[in-house]
């Protein structure tokens, strides 16, 4: 099918391919030996989407029917999350929300922009769903006490690369992530019936005979293997930018969501669209920090290490250009000029109000030194943001029953094969509403009185060598980087999967008992089906950029690639 290749066609097809995994569970289990808890609702995940769930499927008040079970006649919700609340995606946002908010903006042009930067794979109705709710949502955090920017005693919206008007809503300055974050975690501790439990790492999600999810089974600390029963589950883990050696995620981001829910059978979707983001801190020896791109709304300009500006050779929209463009751009310049990173440039803004605006910055700049009034900010891109994940449809379900996702985990087709910026806390609040929503509206059940299937799965003892998970971690984390990054081409994405082909052998057959173990799994699975992904589109589009397949394919590539486990 051939499409409008600004976005404007419906739902793009799908291929699903059937991809090999040895494995339905990564440790053994015994279900009536081990620790269980039970609830109406088990949301894994605690960043935006997973809090904004949390908030809905606790409250009765959404029209579903009279429920007996949880406590003040409420459904029984547990959120669990592998660290504290604080360590999310969501806490450590720089970016705004992106909402139709002023007078000579409307939602029209929100979803053109956002379809156009989709590259032709959007779709519309999703764009369209949830442009229209973020005002309201944005009312909502308002009222529960955000605080957002404002100016005149009406909230501040700011310009962003790719958007055509100044849509982008921010809460302390470059603090907007975490302001959300702060609202829904006080939001959620005020409703008795939602239970919260930090530092719990979610193994595998649990079925029954008819592949029906009920519940997950997890780690913590303090009880060894816990299973959590419940009637719904939502996943809610975000992305997995711990996949490349250069990401501006935090350390949890470890694409666990994506690969547990692969192992239960559920759909995935476009995993070889996956978004660096342009800017990021680069300082040797030490992590990566985002460097906002409202940096580059508000006129800051992106030198090569010559002093020399250089954006308008790439695209005539200049810094202002998408993401993608950004990236390769800098990519480029840095090969031309054999260089390590470019530079912001910010000396031109006032330091005061800089100060002011980016206080998050504006510290990180100080701790190494950087006068922003004087010095330029090396910076280069890393990973960001994973536009695949778990298929939806437009009420968070996935393909398997009483599963949902919403966030960064989810493919809900608002981003396409590109995210517009500042569509991802929108995205993440809108489908987590829509996910505890359905939930809360579900035909009710008494968690404690269902009949739960007892579960046992022995994992044979392997006779291969035992590698270093640490060892393996870091070295996928530079391939991938390497062969599977900002550019692509076949004999390094080949390369890459026959590499990680030979970690699996030595690693997917172990049964490990720490958190740092199932990560290096998940990861391994996640990082073969990004790079498989990114073999079989054989075009460019969005963010999935070929050197040795340049051009946008229509007639074969306007579709998505969904991947299930084989067996």
């Amino acid at each position: 099918m051939v499409g409008d290749p600004k976005g404007a066609a419906g739902p793009a097809p799908a291929e699903l391919i059937r991809f090999g995994e040895p494995r339905r569970y990564l440790v053994n289990i015994d279900s009536i030996s081990t620790s269980q808890l039970f609830a109406d609702c088990v949301i894994v995940g605690g960043g935006a989407a997973g809090l904004r769930a949390a908030i809905e499927a606790a409250d009765r008040r959404n029209g579903g029917p009279q429920r007996e079970t949880g406590r003040l006649g409420n459904p029984n919700v547990i959120v669990v999350c592998k660290a504290g609340l604080e360590e999310s995606n969501t806490w450590n946002a720089q970016g705004g929300i992106a909402s139709v908010l002023r007078e000579d903006d409307t939602f029209e042009a929100h979803v053109a922009d956002t379809l156009r930067t989709g590259g032709g794979i959007a779709d519309r109705v999703v764009v369209e769903q949830v442009v229209r709710q973020g005002p309201e949502l944005v009312r909502q955090l308002q009222e529960w006490g955000a605080g957002f920017d404002l100016v005149d005693g009406r909230i501040d919206t700011t310009l962003e690369g790719g958007h055509s008007h100044a849509r982008i809503l921010h809460a302390h300055g470059d603090e907007t992530g975490r302001a959300i974050a702060e609202t829904l975690i006080r939001k959620v501790r005020s409703k008795a019936n939602i239970r919260v439990i930090e530092n719990f790492f979610t193994i595998d999600l649990l079925t029954d005979k008819e592949n029906r999810c009920i519940g997950i089974l997890g780690y913590s600390r303090d009880s060894g293997l816990q299973i959590v029963w419940a009637a719904n589950t939502i996943l809610a883990t975000g992305g997995g930018g711990q996949l490349y050696r250069e990401t501006t995620n935090p350390a949890v981001a470890t694409t666990d969501g994506l690969a547990m829910a692969y192992r239960v059978g559920a759909i995935l979707r476009d995993l070889e669209f996956v978004q660096f983001h342009p800017t990021t801190l680069y300082i040797a020896g030490a992590s990566r920090a985002l460097i906002t791109e409202t940096l580059r709304g508000e006129g800051a300009y992106l030198l090569d290490t010559k002093g020399r500006r250089f954006m308008a050779d790439y695209d005539e929209a200049g810094e202002l250009a998408p993401r993608d463009v950004v990236s390769r751009a800098i990519l480029a310049q840095m090969r031309k000029t054999d260089a390590t990173h470019v530079y912001l440039d910010v000396r031109h803004l006032d330091k005061e109000y800089f100060a002011r605006r980016f206080p998050l910055i504006s510290d990180l700049c100080e701790s190494f030194d950087i006068d922003v009034s004087h010095d330029l900010i090396p910076v280069r891109p890393s990973a960001h943001y994973m536009i695949g994940g778990v298929r939806t449809d437009a009420m968070a379900r996935t393909n398997i029953e009483n599963l949902y996702a919403c966030g960064e985990v989810a493919s809900t087709g608002l981003h396409g094969a590109n995210r517009l910026g500042s569509n991802s806390l929108l995205e993440g609040l809108v489908f987590g509403t829509l996910a505890g929503r359905a939930v809360s509206t579900s035909e009710p059940s008494d968690i404690t009185s269902l009949k739960h299937p007892a579960i046992r799965y022995n994992i044979p003892a392997s006779d291969r060598s035992r590698l270093d998970t640490a060892d393996v971690r870091n070295s996928m984390r530079s391939l991938m980087w390497r062969n599977v990054g900002i550019t692509r081409k076949a004999q390094p994405l080949a390369e890459a999967q026959e590499i990680i082909r030979f970690w699996h052998r030595y690693v997917m057959d172990k049964v490990f008992d720490t958190p740092e173990g199932w990560e290096c799994q998940n990861m391994l699975t996640t990082s073969q089906l990004v790079a498989h992904c990114a073999e079989l589109r054989k075009e460019s589009r969005g963010v999935h950029y070929r050197m040795d397949h340049t051009q946008t394919d229509d007639k074969r590539f306007r579709k998505h690639t969904e991947i299930i486990r084989a067996g």
